[in-house]
């Protein structure tokens, strides 16, 4: 069922599906997805626990959810699901994300109380760069000073956005300027200081062919998130719930369950 609410000024568009007034489960997607690319979570949980309420979110800028009219940071993004708990009234929920959802996920369940937290190939630690990576990045701003004094203004802003869209990644390429804004903005932000105040039981499930987040990220998270556990997927990358469905439906089940033993 598709819900829509205000939150801070922002259409956000979501959908239920469970019981109402049941146990929270919040369930974000990762950049350039909607809620559709989390329906197999929403589907598991409800077929196997139905007594949960289940809010599958279309985050600002992406699906039916409006973009926002300022350049978004991580904190942005995790106050306004905050204040979407707080609008619906969701106390202690479930947490799932996946790349940049579990980014929110980390920060959101940091500072908050939430009953558990399913990190999917999440996004959160800063990557180390090589020397080619900042080769290519100082070379682009220095281009960005230099072309519109060589060809003025207007054309030197069409070679620099060209440059742009050759160069960039297609997340990047496929946004509006203004979530290519955000997405230049997100990309940068390190949680790793935000990892030790989750006090929730954390599940990890990562794809090990993942190089968009890989592996050795995973271990961070689950080095420095107190009971966070890693379940690592052979042969699957970054949408390794996609990629392997059946096994992520298990690990799920089982999770959700040891909650529900610990609340009962």
């Amino acid at each position: 069922m598709e819900e829509q609410v205000t939150v801070k000024g922002l259409r956000l568009n979501y959908r239920f599906a469970g019981t109402p007034g049941g146990r929270p489960v919040i369930i974000m997607h990762g950049w350039g997805c909607r809620a559709e690319t989390m329906a197999l979570f929403e589907d598991c949980i409800t077929s196997t626990y139905p007594e949960c309420a289940v809010y599958n979110l279309d985050l600002p800028g992406f699906g039916m959810s409006e973009e926002p009219d300022k350049v978004y940071g991580i904190e942005d993004y995790t106050d306004t699901i905050e204040r979407f708990a707080d609008s619906i009234g969701l106390d202690a929920p479930i947490l799932i994300g996946h790349s940049f959802g579990g980014r929110i996920a980390i920060l959101y369940s940091s500072r908050r109380p939430v009953s558990g937290v399913i990190l999917v190939d999440a996004a959160g630690v800063k990557p180390r760069r090589k020397l080619k990576y900042y080769i290519k990045v100082y070379s682009f701003k220095a281009a960005k000073k230099i072309a519109p004094l060589i060809f003025g203004k207007a054309k030197g802003a069409e070679i620099i956005e060209r440059r742009r869209g050759k160069s960039g990644s297609a997340d990047y390429a496929a946004a509006s300027p203004m979530m290519r804004a955000i997405l230049s903005k997100v990309v940068n932000e390190d949680l790793r200081h935000a990892m030790p105040a989750i006090k929730a039981p954390t599940l990890l499930i990562w794809g090990e062919n993942d190089t968009a987040t890989p592996l050795s990220d995973a271990r961070i998270m689950e080095s420095l998130i107190p009971d966070a556990g890693l379940v690592s997927f052979p042969g699957c990358g970054h949408f390794s719930f996609l990629d392997n469905p059946v096994q992520t439906r298990a690990v799920v089940s089982s999770f959700i369950n040891s909650l529900n033993k610990k609340q009962s």
